[in-house]
């Protein structure tokens, strides 16, 4: 690791802490040079299939775009920051988990909806009204009437 300060590529660590959340590592160093201390955190990179849109397109797994969609399903719901990241980090491992070279935007969405039953139905039936373009009220109810039996099929299905 070079020192921020001098460039020099000589630092040692003098401390090594686990983050709260179990997915850093924090540590402290010292260059051997200038005798400054900084700073570093180590995550894991761990790399995300490509998704492949309705329309045949591949894009890279963006976290941000989930966690945009999830927000807008549930804005001004009572709904915690928290529980929302916990949706985010169980879709990621299932997303890994999949072994999957390639993974659809269907799939993912499919996951995303199912968290969303459990959570809350407001932000389930906001989701699900843009992830399957509902074009009418008539949409809308047979969403409900799914929502509402316990195996989430209703008799059409």
């Amino acid at each position: 690791m070079h020192c921020p300060f001098c460039g020099i590529p000589d630092t040692r660590v003098i401390d090594s802490r686990l983050s709260a959340e179990g997915d850093k590592v924090r540590r402290r160093r010292e260059c051997l040079h200038c005798n400054s201390r900084f700073t570093t955190y180590e995550i894991a990179e761990l790399l995300m299939p490509p998704v492949v849109k309705r329309d045949d397109r591949r894009e890279p797994f963006l976290e941000e775009k989930l966690r945009t969609g999830l927000l807008r399903a549930l804005e001004k719901r009572p709904v915690s920051a928290e529980r929302i990241e916990g949706i985010l980090r169980h879709i990621k491992n299932r997303i890994r988990a999949s072994g999957e070279r390639e993974l659809s935007s269907q799939r993912i969405g499919e996951w995303v909806m199912e968290e969303l039953r459990n959570l809350d139905p407001v932000g389930y039936v906001r989701f699900a009204s843009v992830y399957r373009s509902f074009q009418d009220v008539n949409a809308f109810r047979e969403e409900i009437e799914r929502l509402q039996t316990p195996s989430g099929k209703t008799d059409s299905d």
